[in-house]
């Protein structure tokens, strides 16, 4: 058995002819609980629809996981996580939706959120989680959940739930954000988030990511932790 909570390197693309004269080589893995997960990794980390044929089996207890792409500001949950609903085929949330416009006005001006703002948040999160859940077929969200007692509050909806944790050095996020343009975060709250952030422990179930790879790389390695053999 894999321990619930692994750390997950991307992998790099594979050169031009590197697979030889069989064309490129396929690696499929199986899926144990996305009934829509219709990925085949091609090669090193690139991934193409599965025709029906080759989709994974639904059975019992499948299809219901949900995937939360946890992280500080622009570690890329957002973009991540978009993508690795669409090669899964379910859901997406943008967790920042779900802020009242009193919290996104509050980080606007520059003050962080305190547990008293993150209430109404996490309720509503919360209740998406059980919803989809309960829907059947699953769904990804995009949010920093970087507290554990967040993450626990998220856990106790029953769901089956699955962390996948961005983790990016604070230098590397400095200068994405200085790069960023039109979102509500402002620079100056990101040594709060570092502050505040619980990065995922070995006993909770998910997986840490290197977020300093490219974006493709990144939603590789996610997809393979989300839809391995043991999973």
């Amino acid at each position: 058995m894999v321990p619930p909570h692994h750390h997950y390197p991307p992998e790099r693309s594979a050169p031009p002819g590197e697979c030889g004269g069989h064309g490129r080589a396929v690696y499929r893995r199986r899926t144990r609980h996305f009934a829509r997960c219709r990925a085949i990794v091609v090669g090193y980390g690139q991934f193409r629809a599965a025709p029906p044929e080759e989709a994974p089996l639904a059975g019992p207890d499948r299809g219901s996981r949900v995937v939360v792409v946890m992280g500080v500001s622009a570690s890329g949950k957002s973009t991540v996580g978009a993508l690795l609903a669409r090669r899964l085929g379910v859901p997406f949330l943008e967790g920042d939706d779900l802020h009242p416009p009193a919290n996104r006005a509050k980080m606007a001006s520059g003050h962080p959120l305190d547990d008293a703002d993150r209430r109404p948040w996490l309720a509503a999160l919360t209740e998406w989680i059980r919803a989809t859940a309960a829907s059947g077929h699953g769904g990804v969200a995009s949010c920093s959940a970087l507290k554990r007692a967040y993450r626990d509050q998220l856990r106790r909806t029953g769901a089956d739930l699955w962390f996948v944790y961005l983790a990016l050095d604070r230098a590397v996020a400095a200068e994405r954000i200085a790069h960023r343009k039109g979102h509500f975060m402002p620079p100056v709250l990101l040594d709060s988030q570092y502050a505040a952030l619980d990065p995922l422990h070995a006993d909770e179930p998910g997986v840490t990511i290197d977020a300093s790879a490219g974006t493709a790389q990144v939603v590789g390695a996610a997809l393979r932790a989300v839809c391995g053999p043991d999973r």
